[in-house]
């Protein structure tokens, strides 16, 4: 009776703490109570990649798709300070160049919409760049719509101007009509995704009892009223003997009983349902909202694992816009670095080609090239034979 009571006593303190925890049982509930606001919530799109793998995969190859510059100017001289600049300047901890700054920039603006860092200066020359924490920076309009007032948080914990706004670095994207903050690719996912959570969180409650089974022993006694007098007794016996034998470990034991027992494992006739084709539609809105074939995220959803050419056109034109995205930041922080050294000269900044066609494609169409003008040499070395 004290164990009965006992359960009733936990039973009770989870049905309230129910509301207490959030309407999702999965362990990312704030998915399922999000709303769409402006600023983006850093936290609720971070817990997003973190919860759903296929997202964090999508968003690292868009940074390692982004690609490498350099970065031409007219100045031979002043090129080759620059360059040993980019290549060495401290970005925080162990990390050094512009490449590992702008990896960590494009990650927070694909995520978040917006992106922040900062030069560090001294009296000569810029000695760091560093990444801001969008919880620690707010951005505010100016005495016009045009104007942008970066704000810092103090020690007070109030937020206010930055000194030198100058040495800010600001990107955002697709930033709507009016509005400071940028919006993150991950718009419209968090309602997919809860969706997506909530049927990987049962499936994995369903294995768990399948897995582990549960069984129902159930000792019905006879009309005899010697049967009748000793259920009790014979019950705690018929549960006493089937816990020994349930016990992990050891031999392989058999029950034996007497009377009308039967043994059932519970949820052994309710069919689970199958989650193939619902999961593979929100996969599906989720790829289709972040611009990745299926197939780079290990998705083999037809039956050709190679990228077509209008997949890969479409991924170039993605990566292009983003590069111009990006590429006012890059020129800024050159600019900044060849004006405390004196350097007026122009530059431009030069990005790699982006190649994704398949390489073996790739080597095929340049031997039918090649073929094609030899061909086209010896059909013309023979109509010039023939001519003269």
């Amino acid at each position: 009776m004290a164990l009965g009571k006992r359960k009733k006593h936990s039973a009770a303190r989870e049905v309230m703490a129910v509301p207490q925890t959030g309407s999702s049982s999965h362990p990312f509930s704030s998915l399922s109570s999000y709303m769409p606001q402006a600023p983006a919530d850093t936290r609720l799109y971070m817990g997003l990649r973190e919860a759903v793998p296929v997202i964090d995969a999508a968003i690292s190859k868009l940074v390692r798709l982004l690609g490498d510059f350099r970065v031409v100017c007219e100045d031979a001289q002043a090129e080759k300070e620059l360059s040993f600049f980019l290549d060495t300047v401290n970005v925080g901890g162990t990390r050094q160049g512009i490449h590992a700054f702008i990896t960590t920039f494009f990650d927070q603006l694909l995520t978040v919409g917006t992106a922040v860092g900062e030069m560090i200066t001294d009296s000569s020359t810029v000695t760091h760049l560093f990444n801001s924490s969008l919880d620690s920076v707010y951005l505010s309009h100016g005495r016009s719509p045009l104007d942008i007032v970066i704000n810092a948080e103090t020690s007070a914990g109030r937020f206010a101007p930055v000194r030198y706004p100058e040495l800010i670095l600001l990107s955002v994207h697709n930033p709507e009509p009016g509005k400071i903050y940028g919006t993150s690719v991950l718009k419209g996912l968090p309602f997919v995704s809860d969706v997506l959570l909530k049927i990987f969180n049962t499936i994995g409650l369903n294995w768990e009892r399948v897995g582990n089974l549960r069984f129902s022993v159930t000792y019905k006694p006879q009309n005899d009223s010697v049967d009748k007098a000793f259920a009790q007794e014979r019950a705690m016996q018929v549960a006493r003997e089937w816990s020994n034998t349930m016990k992990s470990g050891g031999p392989v034991k058999d029950f034996v009983a007497v009377g009308d027992v039967s043994i059932k494992a519970i949820g052994a006739d309710n069919q689970i349902l199958d989650s193939e084709i619902p999961v593979r539609q929100l996969l599906e809105q989720i790829v289709a909202k972040l611009g990745i074939p299926p197939f780079l995220l290990g998705l083999n959803w037809s039956t050709s694992e190679r990228m077509s050419s209008q997949q890969a056109d479409l991924l170039t034109s993605e990566i292009d816009a983003y590069r111009r995205e990006i590429t006012p930041v890059i020129r800024r922080i050159c600019r900044t670095f060849l004006s405390l050294h004196g350097y007026d000269s122009g530059f431009t900044v030069e990005w790699d080609d982006l190649t994704l066609q398949d390489i073996t494609l790739m080597a095929q169409s340049d031997l039918y090239r090649a073929q094609s003008e030899k061909i086209y040499r010896e059909i013309g070395g023979e109509k010039d034979e023939y001519e003269s």
